[in-house]
C-alpha cells in the first residue's frame, strides 16, 4: 500500500511553478518540493550541504568549478546534466523573460549584458559546460558565499521539456525533486506525490503532499484543530492571546525562531536623524523583552544583532549595550545630541504592526519625555513607494528574511552604499570595504570574520535598529509524527511521517 498524502496549508502562487520566476512564500513552497537544487538547507540548524552537487570547487572564490552526482534524473525520465543548470541560469538571467528572481544570479560574469530588457545576448559568458556532469561559472567579483547560494530557487535546473515547450511545461510542471507534480486547481489545491526515482539520499516516507489553498488563515487554523488539515506554518495571531493554541492543538504546536528579522531604520537624509548618537539612544531606549511580552505573549526572541540564529557566520551579541535596555544611556546620549522635536515611527497598516511599534514609541517616551506618536500609512504599496521616493521623514519599519542562510545575505543587500534595499541611504566607506574584502575572501569562514567586523561597525552608526528575530507557531493534525519545521518557516518533507491507522 501506498504512504500517505499529508495535506499542507497552501497560497496560490502568483506565477506559474518555474524556480527562476517564483520568488513568494506560496509558490517557493512548492518549487522547494519539486525541485532540488545542487545544494540544500539542513531543516534544523540550515546548514548548506551538497544535494545534486557532487563536488563545488574554487581557488579564488572567483572561478567555481561545479561537479554532479551520477543517477538524477528529472520526472519525465530524462538526466540531470550540466547544461541542465546552465540553461536554467541563462533563462533565468536573460532579461526579455522577465524572470523575477533573475537578481539572484548577479554575480555571475556577464549577467549585466545578459539581463538588460532589450539584450539579444542569451549566454552569461561566465558559464561553461565541460561536460555531462561537469560544469565553470566565472563571477564578475570573488565572492565567497556563492556556493550557500546555490541553494535557492533561481538555481534550480530546468529538464529540455521546458525549452522545448513552456506553455506544457507550465501546465505540468517537470523538476528533479523528492516530489513530482500530479495536478492543480487554482484557488484550490496542488496535488504531488512522492517520486521514486529521487536519486537524494533524504528519501521522503509520505506519499506525496496536497498544498491546500486557503483564502483565510483562521480558516486553515480551525481545519487543524479539526484534523481537516495537516499542516499549517504560522498560526493567526489571536490564537497567541492568552495561550489560546495550547488548548486548541494540545501538543501539536512548535514555537521555532526562523531566518528572520524585525528592525526599524531611519530615512539618513533627514538630518534631525543624521547624528549616530541619536540612534544608538532610541535603540537602548527600547524595551525589547517588555515589547515582546506584551504584544507577542513570548513568542519573539530579542535581537542582539543583524543577524539571526542559525545563519552561518553569525556572531552572538554583536550589538551589546547598544541592543540592550538601557534607560540612563540612553536619555544621556539623546541630551547629548541636542534632539529636537517630536518623534515618528511609521508602517503600513494593512498587516499587524501597528500594536508593536505604538509599543516601541511608548518604550521611547517614557525614557526621553520626549513625545513619540505612531504614524500609519494605509497599504504597503504606498509605504514602499514613499521609501523608494526618500519621501520618508518618519522612522520606518523594516525588516528582513533570508533569501539563504548567510551573513552576507543579511548585510549587502541592505547596508552597501547603493545596494538594492538601502532605502535609508546608509553610507560608510569602512563597512563597504569590509564587505568587499568578506566577498573576496579565499574560504567562506574566513570571510565571515570580516562580514562579523562589518555587522559591528554598521551597528556602531545604527542606521537600523534590531528590535527581534523573527519566531513562527507551526500546527499539526493528530496524524503526523516526526514533525520538523526548517529554518525557512516550513515543514520538513524529508522526516515527517504519518501515524498508522488505528
Amino acid at each position: 500500500m501506498r504512504p500517505s498524502i499529508i495535506s499542507y496549508h497552501g497560497t496560490e502562487p502568483e506565477n506559474a511553478l518555474i524556480p527562476g520566476h517564483t520568488t513568494e512564500s506560496g509558490g517557493v513552497k512548492v518549487i522547494a518540493a519539486l525541485f532540488r537544487g545542487l545544494v540544500s538547507y539542513d531543516p534544523v540548524d540550515a546548514h548548506p550541504r551538497n544535494a545534486v552537487a557532487e563536488s563545488i570547487e574554487t581557488a579564488d572564490s572567483a572561478v567555481f568549478t561545479i561537479r554532479l552526482k551520477p543517477g538524477w534524473t528529472f520526472h519525465d525520465g530524462t538526466p540531470v546534466t550540466a547544461s541542465s543548470f546552465v540553461d536554467a541560469w541563462n533563462f533565468t538571467a536573460h532579461g526579455p523573460n522577465k524572470m523575477q528572481a533573475a537578481s539572484f544570479l548577479s554575480h555571475i560574469e556577464g549577467f549585466d549584458e545578459v539581463n538588460a530588457p532589450d539584450s539579444t545576448v542569451g549566454e552569461l559568458s561566465g558559464l561553461k559546460v565541460i561536460d555531462d556532469r561537469t560544469f565553470a561559472v566565472t563571477l564578475s567579483a570573488p565572492f565567497s558565499e556563492f556556493p550557500v547560494t546555490l541553494g535557492c530557487s533561481a538555481f534550480f535546473p530546468l529538464p529540455e521539456a521546458f525549452f522545448k515547450d513552456r506553455e506544457a511545461f507550465e501546465a505540468h510542471p517537470i523538476g528533479n525533486g523528492a516530489f513530482r507534480f500530479v495536478s492543480r486547481e487554482r484557488e484550490k489545491n496542488i496535488l504531488l506525490e512522492r517520486y521514486d526515482a529521487y536519486a537524494g539520499d533524504d528519501m521522503p516516507s509520505i506519499g506525496g503532499v496536497d498544498f491546500r489553498i486557503y483564502a483565510d488563515l483562521g480558516d486553515a487554523y480551525h481545519d487543524v484543530i479539526a484534523d481537516k488539515l495537516d499542516y499549517l506554518d504560522v498560526t493567526p495571531f489571536w490564537a497567541l492571546e492568552g495561550d489560546r493554541y495550547l488548548r486548541d492543538l494540545p501538543g501539536r504546536t512548535h514555537d521555532r525562531t526562523y531566518l528572520g528579522i524585525q528592525t526599524i531604520s531611519f530615512p539618513l537624509y533627514d538630518p534631525r536623524y543624521a547624528d549616530p548618537r541619536v540612534r544608538r539612544a532610541i535603540s537602548m531606549a527600547i524595551d525589547r523583552v517588555k515589547l515582546i511580552d506584551k504584544i507577542f505573549q513570548g513568542h519573539q526572541v530579542p535581537a542582539d544583532g543583524l543577524v539571526p540564529p542559525a545563519i552561518s557566520g553569525r556572531a552572538e551579541d554583536q550589538g551589546g549595550e547598544l541592543c540592550t535596555y538601557s534607560p540612563a544611556r540612553a536619555r544621556e546620549l539623546f541630551e547629548a545630541a541636542g534632539f529636537e522635536g517630536d518623534i515618528e515611527l511609521t508602517s503600513n497598516v494593512d498587516s499587524p504592526n501597528q500594536p508593536w511599534m505604538e509599543e516601541v514609541c511608548a518604550s521611547v517616551t517614557e525614557t526621553f519625555g520626549v513625545p513619540c506618536r505612531f504614524v500609519p500609512i494605509p497599504t504597503l504599496g504606498e509605504f514602499r513607494r514613499k521609501l523608494n521616493a526618500r519621501e520618508m521623514t518618519a522612522v520606518f519599519r523594516s525588516g528582513w528574511v533570508a533569501d539563504y542562510p548567510s551573513i552576507e545575505n543579511f548585510l549587502s543587500p541592505m547596508y552597501r552604499t547603493g545596494a538594492s534595499d538601502n532605502v535609508g541611504g546608509y553610507s560608510n566607506p569602512e563597512v563597504d570595504a569590509l564587505l568587499s574584502a568578506a566577498d573576496s575572501a579565499p574560504t567562506r569562514e574566513q570571510g565571515w570574520a570580516l562580514y562579523q567586523q562589518a555587522e559591528r561597525a554598521i551597528l556602531q552608526d545604527m542606521p537600523t535598529i534590531p528590535i527581534w528575530y523573527q519566531s513562527t507557531l507551526s500546527a499539526w493534525s493528530t496524524r503526523l509524527r516526526d514533525v520538523q519545521p526548517n529554518p525557512f518557516r516550513e515543514l520538513d518533507l524529508y522526516s515527517v511521517t504519518v501515524a498508522e491507522t488505528q
